[in-house]
């Protein structure tokens, strides 16, 4: 397995807090990540069953066993571990003892943020970004491919067909891990739901419609998305307000964490369908926002993205804010930098300078990016190399 962008956070996590809590979705690395790079701790995984019961059933006696502290895994399958930890940790708060993983935010975070506040550090691990992707053998090449595969390091690692792994895993997903979360009666109808999601990917998210097209309640359609998010399948990117006044839309819009599961979800099962699909370029801009998200969280950033639009239409895909500075970002799958995507953003960039310093940024489906000098154009295969 290569080496993960997230990893040199991690140490420096270890060498401040007594414990360390990682989350993000199943099957993005976290397992992995964490005996690498802590490989002289004892590793107790709670989905076994055996291991889980004994957790549940004598937490201290199970706790006892790691004297050097433990890399314990899916901790929300046993979330009381965490009150027993605090006062372990306290008796002895040596950094770097215990490492925390789950798939699950809401059972996982409830318990920490009750149990572990000012004692653990909290980090997500995403599916793989692009720059992490080229350090495999057998990477995807042309942006198609790199949309229709994903970040999910197994297919990557073991060379898997994508489709046939990724409807694996939504299958997995949606008769084991949601029952977790939810008691959902009927999950035909919820992976029904999941899919819509997935053409409303880089759209306003308007949950009466939602609901009306999966043939669900708006409360439910509520609670479901919750799940998807608690889950890290899908997210809600709020909208950008600064000082600008009354005129913007509140509605936030929906994304995925994975173009791969996207493309799964919509029936794309090879990278040329993508070619002509009428959602190729939500897709690209979902892929784009992935990209800076996950750079974003392996430096530890959590917060300052957002998008603008107001009810005039006029719109943005993502805005950066760093302190008092803005960065107005346009993705657009198109391949040649026409005049018409150059002037993308340009009327959001010019209102929100008035309000901070602003710069404007164009990524596109081009292989050439450039220098003008209202505009940094940006090829997707070097969005990787800026730091975001």
């Amino acid at each position: 397995m290569i080496e993960r962008d997230l990893a040199p956070k991690l140490r420096a996590a270890a060498r401040r807090y007594p414990a360390i809590t990682l989350t993000g979705p199943r099957q993005s690395g976290k397992s992995t990540l964490c005996r690498m790079v802590f490989p002289k701790l004892a590793y107790a995984n709670l989905e076994a069953p055996d291991v889980r019961a004994f957790a549940a059933s004598d937490a201290r006696r199970f706790l006892s066993q790691f004297d050097k502290g433990a890399i314990i895994d899916e901790i929300q399958r046993v979330p009381d571990l965490t009150s027993y930890l605090q006062q372990i940790i306290d008796d002895n708060p040596q950094h770097g003892r215990w490492i925390l993983t789950g798939s699950q935010s809401l059972t996982m975070m409830e318990s920490v943020s009750q149990s572990l506040a000012g004692r653990t550090a909290i980090l997500h691990l995403l599916p793989l970004a692009r720059n992490e992707s080229l350090r495999f053998g057998r990477h995807p090449n042309s942006l198609d491919e790199t949309m229709f595969t994903g970040g999910y390091p197994r297919i990557l690692d073991e060379g898997l067909e994508p489709s046939e792994w990724l409807g694996s895993y939504i299958r997995t997903y949606v008769e084991r891990d949601v029952r977790l979360v939810s008691n959902i009666g009927d999950l035909a109808v919820f992976q029904r739901f999941v899919q819509l999601c997935a053409s409303r990917t880089a759209q306003l998210l308007n949950l009466s419609s939602l609901a009306l097209d999966a043939g669900i309640s708006q409360p439910t359609a509520k609670a479901w998305l919750s799940i998807l998010e608690a889950t890290f399948i899908a997210f809600r990117l709020q909208p950008y307000f600064g000082n600008i006044g009354k005129r913007l839309v509140k509605a936030s819009k929906l994304h995925f964490y994975d173009t791969g599961l996207v493309c799964w979800l919509l029936g794309i099962r090879e990278p040329a369908q993508l070619g002509l699909h009428p959602l190729r370029g939500p897709i690209f801009e979902t892929w784009v926002l992935s990209e800076i998200l996950k750079h974003r969280l392996n430096r530890g950033e959590h917060t300052g993205l957002y998008f603008y639009r107001d009810r005039q239409g006029l719109e943005a895909d993502i805005v950066i804010e760093e302190g008092r500075k803005l960065t107005v970002v346009e993705a657009k799958a198109g391949q040649t930098a026409t005049q018409e995507l150059v002037n993308a953003g340009r009327q959001v960039t010019a209102l929100l300078t008035s309000a901070a310093k602003t710069n404007r940024i164009l990524v596109f489906g081009g292989e050439a990016g450039q220098k003008r000098s209202d505009v940094e154009i940006l090829s997707w295969n070097s969005l990787h190399q800026r730091s975001w």
